[in-house]
Protein backbone atom coordinates (compact mmCIF):
# COMPACT_ATOMS: atom_id res chain seq x y z
CA UNK A 1 0.00 0.00 0.00
CA UNK A 2 2.54 2.66 0.89
CA UNK A 3 4.31 2.94 -2.43
CA UNK A 4 0.94 2.91 -4.16
CA UNK A 5 -0.74 5.33 -2.25
CA UNK A 6 -1.10 8.82 -3.50
CA UNK A 7 -2.23 10.78 -0.17
CA UNK A 8 1.41 9.56 0.97
CA UNK A 9 3.44 11.32 -1.93
CA UNK A 10 1.49 14.32 -1.73
CA UNK A 11 1.95 14.60 1.81
CA UNK A 12 5.88 13.47 1.19
CA UNK A 13 5.89 16.21 -1.53
CA UNK A 14 4.75 18.88 0.86
CA UNK A 15 6.99 18.52 3.26
CA UNK A 16 9.84 18.91 0.93
CA UNK A 17 10.65 14.92 1.65
CA UNK A 18 10.35 13.83 -1.86
CA UNK A 19 11.34 15.62 -5.47
CA UNK A 20 7.92 16.50 -7.50
CA UNK A 21 4.96 18.95 -8.07
CA UNK A 22 0.98 18.83 -7.35
CA UNK A 23 -1.40 20.99 -9.01
CA UNK A 24 -2.46 22.68 -5.42
CA UNK A 25 -0.82 22.41 -1.84
CA UNK A 26 -4.70 21.89 -1.01
CA UNK A 27 -4.13 18.34 -1.54
CA UNK A 28 -2.60 17.69 1.40
CA UNK A 29 -4.89 19.09 4.13
CA UNK A 30 -7.55 16.15 5.22
CA UNK A 31 -10.34 16.07 2.85
CA UNK A 32 -13.47 17.31 5.92
CA UNK A 33 -11.48 20.15 5.96
CA UNK A 34 -13.62 21.57 2.52
CA UNK A 35 -16.88 20.19 4.24
CA UNK A 36 -17.55 22.90 6.19
CA UNK A 37 -15.95 25.75 3.12
CA UNK A 38 -17.82 26.94 0.71
CA UNK A 39 -19.18 25.04 -1.50
CA UNK A 40 -16.83 23.32 -4.19
CA UNK A 41 -15.76 20.25 -5.83
CA UNK A 42 -12.67 20.44 -3.59
CA UNK A 43 -8.55 20.44 -4.48
CA UNK A 44 -7.14 18.31 -7.46
CA UNK A 45 -8.32 18.55 -11.05
CA UNK A 46 -11.82 20.19 -10.81
CA UNK A 47 -11.07 22.62 -8.27
CA UNK A 48 -11.88 25.60 -10.86
CA UNK A 49 -14.99 23.93 -12.06
CA UNK A 50 -18.19 25.84 -11.56
CA UNK A 51 -20.37 24.00 -9.01
CA UNK A 52 -23.78 24.09 -9.50
CA UNK A 53 -25.80 25.35 -6.61
CA UNK A 54 -27.64 23.43 -4.22
CA UNK A 55 -25.08 20.77 -4.81
CA UNK A 56 -25.04 18.03 -1.89
CA UNK A 57 -22.55 18.72 1.32
CA UNK A 58 -21.42 17.06 3.34
CA UNK A 59 -22.20 16.96 7.17
CA UNK A 60 -18.97 17.48 10.32
CA UNK A 61 -17.06 14.16 10.43
CA UNK A 62 -17.10 13.31 14.23
CA UNK A 63 -13.78 13.93 15.38
CA UNK A 64 -13.06 10.58 16.37
CA UNK A 65 -11.98 9.98 12.73
CA UNK A 66 -11.02 13.07 12.04
CA UNK A 67 -8.26 12.47 14.40
CA UNK A 68 -7.25 8.69 14.05
CA UNK A 69 -4.66 7.55 11.88
CA UNK A 70 -4.48 5.56 8.64
CA UNK A 71 -3.48 2.39 10.75
CA UNK A 72 -6.65 3.00 13.80
CA UNK A 73 -8.84 3.39 10.71
CA UNK A 74 -8.12 0.87 8.62
CA UNK A 75 -8.34 -1.64 12.01
CA UNK A 76 -11.25 0.12 12.45
CA UNK A 77 -12.91 -0.85 9.07
CA UNK A 78 -11.86 -4.06 9.14
CA UNK A 79 -13.34 -4.68 12.46
CA UNK A 80 -16.75 -3.58 11.46
CA UNK A 81 -16.84 -5.34 8.44
CA UNK A 82 -15.81 -8.44 10.40
CA UNK A 83 -18.71 -8.00 12.43
CA UNK A 84 -21.58 -7.04 9.66
CA UNK A 85 -20.11 -9.90 6.96
CA UNK A 86 -22.58 -10.28 4.18
CA UNK A 87 -24.93 -7.55 5.66
CA UNK A 88 -22.45 -5.22 3.71
CA UNK A 89 -20.54 -4.63 0.32
CA UNK A 90 -17.77 -2.46 -0.12
CA UNK A 91 -16.98 -1.37 -4.31
CA UNK A 92 -14.50 0.92 -5.11
CA UNK A 93 -13.80 2.85 -8.29
CA UNK A 94 -10.04 2.37 -9.60
CA UNK A 95 -9.17 5.94 -9.19
CA UNK A 96 -9.97 5.47 -5.22
CA UNK A 97 -7.64 6.09 -3.17
CA UNK A 98 -5.37 3.42 -2.13
CA UNK A 99 -6.22 3.55 1.96
CA UNK A 100 -9.70 3.44 0.95
CA UNK A 101 -9.32 0.85 -2.28
CA UNK A 102 -7.56 -2.16 -0.14
CA UNK A 103 -10.86 -2.37 2.06
CA UNK A 104 -13.18 -2.77 -1.11
CA UNK A 105 -14.70 -6.20 -2.03
CA UNK A 106 -15.40 -5.48 -5.76
CA UNK A 107 -12.88 -2.95 -7.55
CA UNK A 108 -14.12 -1.89 -11.28
CA UNK A 109 -15.09 0.68 -13.69
CA UNK A 110 -17.83 2.57 -13.82
CA UNK A 111 -19.41 -0.58 -16.01
CA UNK A 112 -17.80 -3.05 -14.10
CA UNK A 113 -19.29 -2.07 -10.62
CA UNK A 114 -22.70 -1.68 -12.51
CA UNK A 115 -22.74 -5.21 -12.42
CA UNK A 116 -21.32 -5.59 -9.26
CA UNK A 117 -24.07 -3.42 -7.18
CA UNK A 118 -26.46 -6.72 -8.67
CA UNK A 119 -23.93 -9.11 -7.21
CA UNK A 120 -24.82 -9.19 -3.51
CA UNK A 121 -28.53 -9.39 -3.69
CA UNK A 122 -28.54 -10.24 0.07
CA UNK A 123 -26.66 -7.22 1.05
CA UNK A 124 -28.64 -4.37 3.36
CA UNK A 125 -25.94 -2.17 2.38
CA UNK A 126 -23.88 -1.48 -0.75
CA UNK A 127 -21.12 0.97 0.56
CA UNK A 128 -20.22 2.73 -2.79
CA UNK A 129 -16.18 4.30 -2.79
CA UNK A 130 -16.92 6.13 -5.88
CA UNK A 131 -18.81 9.24 -6.80
CA UNK A 132 -22.75 10.50 -6.42
CA UNK A 133 -24.07 9.47 -9.91
CA UNK A 134 -22.15 6.11 -9.35
CA UNK A 135 -23.84 5.50 -6.14
CA UNK A 136 -27.19 6.73 -7.80
CA UNK A 137 -26.62 3.87 -10.72
CA UNK A 138 -26.44 1.23 -7.74
CA UNK A 139 -29.27 2.76 -6.49
CA UNK A 140 -31.30 1.81 -9.65
CA UNK A 141 -29.80 -1.23 -10.45
CA UNK A 142 -30.18 -2.75 -6.47
CA UNK A 143 -33.16 -3.93 -4.62
CA UNK A 144 -35.43 -1.29 -3.10
CA UNK A 145 -34.42 -3.24 0.60
CA UNK A 146 -30.95 -2.23 -0.33
CA UNK A 147 -29.62 0.84 1.60
CA UNK A 148 -26.55 2.64 -0.85
CA UNK A 149 -24.26 4.47 1.51
CA UNK A 150 -21.69 7.36 -0.02
CA UNK A 151 -19.19 7.41 2.60
CA UNK A 152 -19.03 11.56 1.42
CA UNK A 153 -21.38 13.37 0.10
CA UNK A 154 -19.40 15.92 -1.41
CA UNK A 155 -18.18 13.34 -3.57
CA UNK A 156 -19.37 15.16 -7.26
CA UNK A 157 -18.58 15.14 -10.49
CA UNK A 158 -17.65 18.15 -12.43
CA UNK A 159 -18.32 16.39 -15.52
CA UNK A 160 -21.44 15.13 -14.77
CA UNK A 161 -22.51 18.36 -13.55
CA UNK A 162 -22.17 19.89 -17.24
CA UNK A 163 -25.08 18.77 -18.26
CA UNK A 164 -28.22 19.24 -16.24
CA UNK A 165 -31.85 18.03 -17.53
CA UNK A 166 -33.23 21.63 -17.97
CA UNK A 167 -30.53 22.23 -20.38
CA UNK A 168 -30.59 18.82 -22.12
CA UNK A 169 -34.69 19.25 -22.53
CA UNK A 170 -34.39 22.88 -23.89
CA UNK A 171 -31.96 20.93 -26.41
CA UNK A 172 -33.96 18.10 -27.18
CA UNK A 173 -37.52 20.81 -27.95
CA UNK A 174 -34.71 22.44 -29.98
CA UNK A 175 -33.41 19.54 -32.06
CA UNK A 176 -37.56 18.13 -32.23
CA UNK A 177 -38.93 21.49 -33.77
CA UNK A 178 -36.11 21.35 -36.49
CA UNK A 179 -35.95 17.39 -36.88
CA UNK A 180 -39.78 16.23 -36.17
CA UNK A 181 -40.78 12.97 -34.78
CA UNK A 182 -41.46 10.66 -37.51
CA UNK A 183 -39.29 7.97 -38.43
CA UNK A 184 -37.05 8.21 -41.62
CA UNK A 185 -38.26 5.19 -44.71
CA UNK A 186 -35.89 2.67 -43.01
CA UNK A 187 -37.81 3.33 -39.33
CA UNK A 188 -35.24 5.14 -37.45
CA UNK A 189 -36.25 7.99 -35.39
CA UNK A 190 -34.39 11.53 -36.10
CA UNK A 191 -32.25 11.41 -33.39
CA UNK A 192 -31.37 9.14 -30.34
CA UNK A 193 -29.78 10.80 -26.76
CA UNK A 194 -26.96 9.20 -25.26
CA UNK A 195 -25.98 9.71 -21.76
CA UNK A 196 -22.28 8.83 -20.77
CA UNK A 197 -22.45 7.00 -17.25
CA UNK A 198 -21.32 9.72 -16.25
CA UNK A 199 -24.58 11.82 -15.47
CA UNK A 200 -27.39 12.29 -13.05
CA UNK A 201 -30.06 9.94 -12.76
CA UNK A 202 -32.31 12.53 -13.93
CA UNK A 203 -30.45 12.39 -17.00
CA UNK A 204 -30.50 8.57 -17.06
CA UNK A 205 -34.11 8.80 -16.88
CA UNK A 206 -34.30 11.33 -19.69
CA UNK A 207 -32.56 9.10 -22.06
CA UNK A 208 -34.77 5.69 -20.77
CA UNK A 209 -38.25 7.88 -21.69
CA UNK A 210 -36.66 9.06 -25.00
CA UNK A 211 -35.52 6.05 -26.82
CA UNK A 212 -32.15 6.19 -25.14
CA UNK A 213 -29.15 4.44 -23.71
CA UNK A 214 -26.13 5.21 -20.91
CA UNK A 215 -23.04 4.23 -22.07
CA UNK A 216 -19.35 3.88 -20.05
CA UNK A 217 -16.29 3.92 -21.70
CA UNK A 218 -16.33 0.59 -21.83
CA UNK A 219 -19.06 0.00 -24.21
CA UNK A 220 -19.17 3.08 -25.93
CA UNK A 221 -18.52 2.02 -29.54
CA UNK A 222 -20.93 -1.29 -28.64
CA UNK A 223 -23.65 1.98 -27.25
CA UNK A 224 -23.33 4.03 -30.82
CA UNK A 225 -23.74 0.87 -32.84
CA UNK A 226 -27.01 0.16 -31.45
CA UNK A 227 -27.85 3.91 -31.18
CA UNK A 228 -27.50 4.17 -35.19
CA UNK A 229 -29.64 0.87 -35.89
CA UNK A 230 -32.77 3.22 -34.10
CA UNK A 231 -31.89 6.77 -34.98
CA UNK A 232 -30.55 9.21 -37.93
CA UNK A 233 -27.89 10.24 -35.44
CA UNK A 234 -27.08 10.84 -31.90
CA UNK A 235 -27.07 13.41 -28.86
CA UNK A 236 -24.41 12.75 -26.80
CA UNK A 237 -23.99 14.17 -23.31
CA UNK A 238 -21.94 15.18 -21.19
CA UNK A 239 -18.64 14.49 -22.32
CA UNK A 240 -17.70 15.37 -25.86
CA UNK A 241 -13.91 13.80 -25.84
CA UNK A 242 -15.47 10.00 -25.15
CA UNK A 243 -18.02 10.88 -27.76
CA UNK A 244 -16.03 11.99 -30.82
CA UNK A 245 -13.40 9.84 -30.35
CA UNK A 246 -15.77 6.97 -30.01
CA UNK A 247 -17.20 8.29 -33.12
CA UNK A 248 -14.47 9.52 -34.80
CA UNK A 249 -12.72 5.91 -34.67
CA UNK A 250 -16.01 4.22 -35.83
CA UNK A 251 -15.52 6.43 -39.56
CA UNK A 252 -17.80 9.58 -38.36
CA UNK A 253 -16.03 12.65 -40.08
CA UNK A 254 -15.52 15.50 -38.12
CA UNK A 255 -17.63 18.11 -39.90
CA UNK A 256 -20.63 15.50 -38.96
CA UNK A 257 -19.93 15.93 -35.16
CA UNK A 258 -21.29 19.59 -33.85
CA UNK A 259 -20.88 20.85 -30.45
CA UNK A 260 -24.03 21.84 -28.39
CA UNK A 261 -23.20 24.70 -26.38
CA UNK A 262 -26.15 25.09 -24.07
CA UNK A 263 -25.63 28.80 -23.52
CA UNK A 264 -26.48 29.44 -26.80
CA UNK A 265 -29.69 28.93 -29.54
CA UNK A 266 -29.14 25.80 -31.49
CA UNK A 267 -26.52 25.24 -29.72
CA UNK A 268 -24.23 27.61 -31.33
CA UNK A 269 -24.60 25.65 -34.73
CA UNK A 270 -26.91 26.38 -37.94
CA UNK A 271 -29.98 24.49 -38.68
CA UNK A 272 -27.44 22.59 -41.64
CA UNK A 273 -25.37 21.63 -39.76
CA UNK A 274 -27.10 20.14 -36.96
CA UNK A 275 -29.03 18.76 -40.00
CA UNK A 276 -26.19 17.34 -41.52
CA UNK A 277 -24.88 16.01 -38.39
CA UNK A 278 -24.34 11.95 -37.20
CA UNK A 279 -23.67 12.79 -33.39
CA UNK A 280 -23.94 15.69 -31.54
CA UNK A 281 -21.45 16.49 -28.79
CA UNK A 282 -22.43 18.04 -25.56
CA UNK A 283 -20.44 20.46 -24.11
CA UNK A 284 -18.89 19.11 -21.70
CA UNK A 285 -15.44 17.00 -20.17
CA UNK A 286 -13.07 15.70 -17.77
CA UNK A 287 -10.91 18.25 -15.97
CA UNK A 288 -8.77 14.87 -14.76
CA UNK A 289 -8.45 13.71 -18.95
CA UNK A 290 -8.15 17.49 -20.12
CA UNK A 291 -4.73 18.17 -18.57
CA UNK A 292 -3.04 15.68 -20.69
CA UNK A 293 -0.99 17.12 -23.85
CA UNK A 294 0.64 15.92 -26.57
CA UNK A 295 3.76 18.00 -25.11
CA UNK A 296 3.57 15.13 -22.56
CA UNK A 297 3.73 12.46 -25.01
CA UNK A 298 6.29 13.63 -27.45
CA UNK A 299 8.15 14.21 -23.76
CA UNK A 300 7.63 10.60 -22.90
CA UNK A 301 9.19 9.31 -26.42
CA UNK A 302 12.07 11.50 -26.17
CA UNK A 303 12.65 10.21 -22.31
CA UNK A 304 11.45 6.46 -22.64
CA UNK A 305 12.42 5.47 -25.92
CA UNK A 306 10.24 2.67 -26.98
CA UNK A 307 7.37 3.50 -24.94
CA UNK A 308 4.31 2.17 -24.59
CA UNK A 309 1.50 5.25 -24.68
CA UNK A 310 -2.22 4.53 -23.16
CA UNK A 311 -4.89 6.81 -22.72
CA UNK A 312 -8.20 6.85 -21.63
CA UNK A 313 -10.78 8.03 -24.19
CA UNK A 314 -11.95 10.70 -21.75
CA UNK A 315 -8.78 12.83 -23.55
CA UNK A 316 -9.09 15.55 -26.28
CA UNK A 317 -8.70 13.93 -29.47
CA UNK A 318 -5.56 14.99 -30.58
CA UNK A 319 -3.79 13.14 -27.11
CA UNK A 320 -5.61 9.95 -28.13
CA UNK A 321 -4.65 10.69 -31.71
CA UNK A 322 -0.99 10.95 -30.72
CA UNK A 323 -0.68 8.38 -28.07
CA UNK A 324 -0.49 4.08 -29.49
CA UNK A 325 -3.86 2.86 -27.63
CA UNK A 326 -6.67 4.47 -26.09
CA UNK A 327 -9.23 2.50 -23.96
CA UNK A 328 -11.07 2.46 -20.75
CA UNK A 329 -10.05 2.28 -17.27
CA UNK A 330 -10.57 -1.66 -17.17
CA UNK A 331 -8.88 -1.53 -20.84
CA UNK A 332 -5.55 0.00 -19.36
CA UNK A 333 -5.38 -2.34 -16.35
CA UNK A 334 -5.41 -5.68 -18.56
CA UNK A 335 -3.04 -4.05 -20.98
CA UNK A 336 -0.58 -3.92 -18.57
CA UNK A 337 -1.02 -7.18 -17.04
CA UNK A 338 -0.61 -8.73 -20.29
CA UNK A 339 2.42 -6.88 -21.46
CA UNK A 340 5.91 -8.62 -21.50
CA UNK A 341 8.34 -8.38 -19.11
CA UNK A 342 10.48 -5.09 -18.33
CA UNK A 343 7.74 -2.93 -20.61
CA UNK A 344 7.60 0.87 -20.55
CA UNK A 345 4.30 2.95 -20.16
CA UNK A 346 3.03 6.21 -20.23
CA UNK A 347 -0.72 6.28 -18.83
CA UNK A 348 -2.83 9.18 -19.24
CA UNK A 349 -5.38 8.66 -16.86
CA UNK A 350 -6.19 9.81 -12.91
CA UNK A 351 -2.85 9.36 -10.68
CA UNK A 352 -4.01 6.83 -8.11
CA UNK A 353 -4.92 4.11 -10.94
CA UNK A 354 -1.50 4.67 -12.22
CA UNK A 355 0.57 4.81 -9.15
CA UNK A 356 -0.96 1.89 -7.83
CA UNK A 357 -0.34 0.09 -11.51
CA UNK A 358 3.18 0.90 -10.99
CA UNK A 359 3.27 -0.64 -7.58
CA UNK A 360 1.46 -3.72 -8.69
CA UNK A 361 3.72 -4.39 -11.81
CA UNK A 362 7.08 -3.49 -10.49
CA UNK A 363 8.87 -5.59 -13.53
CA UNK A 364 7.33 -2.94 -15.77
CA UNK A 365 8.16 1.57 -15.69
CA UNK A 366 4.71 2.45 -15.47
CA UNK A 367 4.31 6.63 -15.03
CA UNK A 368 1.49 8.90 -15.51
CA UNK A 369 2.09 11.47 -18.11
CA UNK A 370 1.50 14.12 -16.50
CA UNK A 371 4.11 14.89 -14.18
CA UNK A 372 2.04 17.25 -11.74
CA UNK A 373 0.27 15.22 -9.34
CA UNK A 374 -3.25 16.32 -9.64
CA UNK A 375 -6.27 13.40 -8.90
CA UNK A 376 -9.66 13.74 -9.30
CA UNK A 377 -10.80 16.17 -6.83
CA UNK A 378 -14.06 14.38 -5.84
CA UNK A 379 -12.74 10.81 -5.80
CA UNK A 380 -10.26 11.89 -3.57
CA UNK A 381 -13.41 13.38 -1.22
CA UNK A 382 -13.53 9.69 0.39
CA UNK A 383 -11.24 9.01 2.88
CA UNK A 384 -10.67 6.04 5.27
CA UNK A 385 -12.40 8.26 7.78
CA UNK A 386 -15.18 8.80 6.04
CA UNK A 387 -15.26 4.54 5.35
CA UNK A 388 -14.97 3.70 8.55
CA UNK A 389 -17.53 6.54 10.02
CA UNK A 390 -20.59 4.76 7.73
CA UNK A 391 -19.21 1.08 9.05
CA UNK A 392 -19.37 1.60 11.91
CA UNK A 393 -22.57 3.43 12.31
CA UNK A 394 -23.74 0.43 10.17
CA UNK A 395 -22.53 -1.59 13.08
CA UNK A 396 -24.21 0.55 15.35
CA UNK A 397 -20.99 1.81 17.47
CA UNK A 398 -21.64 5.56 17.08
CA UNK A 399 -25.55 5.86 17.30
CA UNK A 400 -25.96 7.07 13.77
CA UNK A 401 -29.50 5.38 12.03
CA UNK A 402 -28.42 3.55 9.46
CA UNK A 403 -31.25 3.70 7.57
CA UNK A 404 -29.89 7.90 6.70
CA UNK A 405 -26.84 7.94 6.85
CA UNK A 406 -25.54 9.42 3.40
CA UNK A 407 -28.06 6.73 1.73
CA UNK A 408 -28.97 7.90 -2.29
CA UNK A 409 -31.87 7.35 -3.36
CA UNK A 410 -33.47 7.72 -6.83
CA UNK A 411 -36.98 9.57 -6.93
CA UNK A 412 -39.71 7.17 -8.26
CA UNK A 413 -40.58 9.61 -11.11
CA UNK A 414 -37.09 9.03 -12.57
CA UNK A 415 -36.42 5.69 -11.48
CA UNK A 416 -38.41 3.72 -13.64
CA UNK A 417 -37.17 5.30 -17.10
CA UNK A 418 -33.48 5.66 -15.62
CA UNK A 419 -33.47 1.82 -15.24
CA UNK A 420 -34.88 1.38 -18.85
CA UNK A 421 -31.25 3.22 -20.15
CA UNK A 422 -29.05 1.18 -17.46
CA UNK A 423 -30.79 -2.05 -18.25
CA UNK A 424 -30.25 -1.42 -22.74
CA UNK A 425 -26.92 -0.41 -21.08
CA UNK A 426 -25.85 -3.83 -19.61
CA UNK A 427 -27.25 -5.80 -22.27
CA UNK A 428 -24.82 -3.58 -24.74
CA UNK A 429 -21.70 -5.39 -23.63
CA UNK A 430 -18.74 -4.52 -25.62
CA UNK A 431 -16.60 -7.56 -27.14
CA UNK A 432 -14.51 -9.20 -24.53
CA UNK A 433 -16.36 -7.26 -21.81
CA UNK A 434 -14.12 -7.22 -18.32
CA UNK A 435 -15.57 -8.85 -15.23
CA UNK A 436 -15.40 -6.90 -11.73
CA UNK A 437 -12.21 -7.75 -9.79
CA UNK A 438 -13.27 -9.48 -6.54
CA UNK A 439 -10.82 -9.04 -3.88
CA UNK A 440 -9.80 -10.77 -0.23
CA UNK A 441 -10.25 -7.89 2.20
CA UNK A 442 -7.62 -6.20 3.24
CA UNK A 443 -5.31 -7.48 0.17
Amino acid sequence: MTTASVDRTIRLISTGESAGSTCTPDLAVDPWYFDAKDPGYGPGSSMGDVIPTGSPRQGELPARYRTASNGELGDWIRAAKATLGDRVVVLGHFYQREEVLQHADFIGDSFQLAVATQSRPDAEAIVFCGVHFMAETADLLSRPEQAVILPNLAAGCSMADMADIDSVTECWEQLEELYGTGPDADGRVPVIPVTYMNSSAALKGFCGEHGGIVCTSSNAETVLEWAFERGQRVLFFPDQHLGRNTAKAMGVPLEQMPMWNPRKALGGNTETELEDSRVILWHGFCSVHRRFTVDQIETARVDHPGVRVIVHPECPMAVVDAADEYGSTDYIAKAIAAAPAASTFAIGTEINLVQRLAAQYPQHTIFCLDPVVCPCSTMYRIHSGYLAWVLEALVGGDGVPAEVLNRITVADDVAGHARVALERMLAAKPPAAGSVVPVVTGA
